[in-house]
């Protein structure tokens, strides 16, 4: 299974939370990067996005559909995330648009196995994959992007 994680572009500082906007930069971010997601991704991919307007906004540059999952709201469980994406059992990839530290802390338990917070910087992409190598499942960190670098 293939699981990316997506962390929202820049958004302007306003509350509400959930209808917070993305700046100018943002939008340039977030469409930097679906640029770059854009031929890598599969036709099968799954695409869950918080119900956060930055996220959603961020999720519209693809040009593809998306599912709204309110399981990815500000505040969600590195579980919560897991749980909503299937990992590592889905049988296709999956696309996850959702917040730090929520992204961060499921990055860390993919790469360490333990509880933590990693930064994921704002508009950029941590792909993970599962396999199964001797009856144990693995992950491979198979790319990290930023929108800057792209």
């Amino acid at each position: 299974m293939e699981l990316i994680l997506w962390r929202h572009a820049e958004a302007d500082d306003t509350v509400p939370d959930l209808k917070r906007e993305l700046t100018d930069k943002g939008r340039k971010q977030a469409s930097r990067m679906a640029d770059w997601l854009t031929p890598r991704l599969s036709q099968d991919i799954r695409i869950l996005v918080s119900p956060a307007t930055r996220t959603l906004q961020t999720a519209q540059a693809l040009g593809r559909g998306f599912q709204r999952a309110p399981a990815l709201a500000p505040g969600a469980s590195a579980d919560d995330v897991l749980a909503a994406a299937d990992w590592p059992d889905a049988a296709y990839p999956v696309l996850v648009v959702g917040h730090q530290p929520t992204l961060g802390q499921v990055a860390m338990r993919l790469l360490t196995g333990q509880a933590g917070d990693l930064s994921v910087k704002k508009g950029s992409i941590w792909w993970f994959q599962s396999r199964e190598r001797a009856g144990q499942v693995q992950v491979v960190l198979r790319a990290v992007a930023t929108p800057d670098w792209l």
